[in-house]
């Protein structure tokens, strides 16, 4: 997926223009992002890339709809079945973009094997890494789109884009993104300091908010001796706030988070971005030395 000469030209002027001249962040920002959609995307041309952008979130909701209809007898009118999908849809984002970010220290390290060339060159590492996880979240927010669109046309999920409550679900969303992207940083910085085992890191964590954040099954299943895990992660804050948005009175109740009103949760979640992004500058910068002093950015494991 080459760029034609008029795209091309348009976005060499975004990059001349004075403010991104000016500033090495958004100017790393920037050309990561077009570097990050350039890698995502390239390996096929843009029909067949479109085609796998819509088959493959449906392939994989479908198996959970299964599973669910298996379990139910197709009890797809019962509230906990919008509370599911939704959470399914929803969770795309977090494998992309908290994995996004490991796989392009991976990718840029084993792959291409510029990692050196990159955080030795005049450029900000850190907006750098911001930049190539854009691109997937580009890909997933199309493919939480096309999820949430066939569950309405197919499955006749009790949405209404009228009755949506808009700033929640904005809100909420945004510091989700804000949130999952500080945590990607940190395990992507945490790629970077490891010689070895590190192409599962990324997975390994999304795995396992998938179990504990409430994304296909409420926390209240879970034993009470495993409850509060759940309440560690930003996600499990954002999936509540985004179906509230999404269903309004006609989400699933759930004693777990009865007692937090939108705006609570909403605070927490601003609570966990702050300390996420925040906590993530220091780390790169700490994991960034780290691997410079052991070497551990021109080393290829050959895996």
């Amino acid at each position: 997926m080459t760029l034609t000469p008029s795209r091309r030209g348009l976005w060499l002027r975004v990059l001349d223009l004075p403010a991104v001249r000016r500033n090495d962040g958004l100017r790393s920002f920037l050309v990561a992002t077009w570097l990050g959609w350039q890698i995502e995307s390239n390996w096929a041309d843009p029909f067949l890339f479109a085609i796998y952008s819509v088959v493959r979130p449906l392939a994989s909701v479908m198996i959970l709809v299964v599973m669910y209809s298996v379990i139910t007898q197709g009890a797809f009118s019962q509230p906990i079945f919008p509370y599911i999908y939704l959470g399914n849809a929803l969770y795309i984002l977090v494998g992309q973009i908290i994995t996004g970010v490991s796989w392009a220290i991976i990718d840029d390290r084993e792959h291409y094997r510029v990692a050196k060339h990159l955080y030795t060159a005049p450029i900000s590492g850190y907006t750098y890494l911001f930049g190539r996880g854009v691109a997937r979240l580009i890909i997933g927010t199309i493919s939480v789109g096309i999820t949430v669109g066939f569950g309405m046309a197919v499955f006749k999920l009790p949405i209404r884009p009228a009755a949506i409550d808009w700033p929640l679900l904005l809100a909420s969303t945004a510091l989700g993104v804000a949130a999952l992207a500080g945590l990607g940083l940190i395990i992507g910085a945490w790629t970077m300091t490891m010689a070895r085992h590190f192409w599962s890191v990324g997975e390994a964590v999304s795995g396992a908010m998938y179990l504990f954040t409430g994304a296909i099954f409420p926390i209240d299943i879970l034993p009470a001796w495993l409850r509060w895990i759940g309440f560690i992660f930003p996600v499990t804050y954002w999936l509540e706030a985004a179906r509230r948005a999404l269903l309004g009175p006609g989400a699933a109740g759930f004693t777990t988070f009865a007692a937090f009103s939108n705006a609570a949760l909403l605070g927490i979640l601003a609570a966990f971005t702050a300390a996420l992004l925040i906590g993530s500058v220091f780390f790169y910068r700490w994991a960034l030395d780290n691997a410079k002093e052991k070497g551990l950015l021109d080393m290829e494991s050959g895996y």
